[in-house]
């Protein structure tokens, strides 16, 4: 009786969080996969009818080109984003793994870019992308790099890439500080007795450093691709998608079918796909994971 009490303990402690994941994370997921199946708009809304009709959602939004130019800007986004931010907080991280007086506080300073709030983040780089108005623009025309203002946000081709740089600067201090967490964790032994071999520093970092460091990099690039992944604040209020659907993702379609146009099954469907790839990217790092404990 006392060791059943005791198990029923343990899950008593547990409960309240079981309970606050299935209200507010549970039960809005299970909300809009069941309305990504129906046929809703403002009218439905009104009535309470909702008709069932299955997959056509999904066909709907597939057959919008503006649907696949959102996939493809959204892995552009990612990778491009991810790549960059994991190479420089390396650098960052490898930089400031040295003992100098100036560390701490420099790597302070590095950490502002990542505590200030995203949508601030975002109305700065806008205003200093401007066409003329830049900060951008007038420093490189200042020092002669260019002559006529460059069109960050304003050029198809350009505003995507605006965006990029603009997250790649926002995650940059979050990945130095994981890469950082894990570098102090590696034995100094194994440097030591690679010195002793002869070992220079690139050796060292390729042959030990980076073996050592890759399950806190898978960590940390699978962190990083959830989260860059369902960017939408970012992109809202930089370009809202635009121009010409250049930096249209996921996201803020999902948002645009939902709230600009009301044709809220379209919108969950969209949302529902975006769930859909996050899921199958966690699903294979759960197995990597496995695969290098087992190994």
């Amino acid at each position: 009786m006392k060791s059943f009490r005791s198990e029923w303990g343990k899950y008593a402690f547990v409960l309240p969080a079981v309970i606050f994941m299935l209200l507010l994370i549970g039960y809005p997921l299970i909300y809009n996969i069941i309305l990504g199946f129906q046929d809703v708009d403002l009218n439905s809304l009104a009535t309470g009818e909702r008709n069932f009709v299955g997959f056509d959602n999904y066909k709907t939004i597939a057959d919008e080109e503006v649907f696949g130019i959102s996939i493809w800007n959204t892995i552009v986004y990612t990778v491009g984003s991810v790549v960059f931010q994991i190479v420089l907080g390396f650098c960052l991280a490898l930089f400031f793994s040295m003992k100098f007086r100036l560390a701490s506080f420099l790597r302070g300073v590095v950490m502002i870019s990542w505590l200030i709030p995203l949508t601030i983040t975002s109305l700065l780089f806008k205003f200093m992308m401007g066409s003329t108005e830049g900060i951008f623009n007038q420093m490189l025309m200042t020092i002669g790099i260019i002559n006529d203002p460059i069109p960050w946000l304003s050029s198809p081709d350009l505003s995507l890439w605006s965006i990029i740089i603009t997250n790649i600067w926002v995650g940059i201090p979050f990945n130095m500080l994981l890469l950082s967490t894990g570098l102090s964790s590696l034995p100094d032994d194994v440097y030591e007795s690679a010195s002793l071999d002869g070992a220079n520093w690139l050796q060292k970092l390729v042959h030990i450093t980076i073996p050592l460091l890759r399950p806190v990099i898978l960590v940390v690039m699978m962190l990083g691709f959830i989260y860059t992944f369902k960017v939408f604040d970012l992109v809202f209020v930089m370009t809202g998608g635009g121009p010409i659907n250049s930096t249209e993702v996921l996201s803020t379609l999902a948002y645009r079918f939902s709230f600009d146009e009301f044709q809220f099954n379209l919108g969950s469907a969209t949302a529902n796909v975006l769930f859909l790839i996050l899921l199958v990217v966690s699903v294979i790092y759960l197995f990597m994971i496995n695969k290098d404990e087992e190994a």
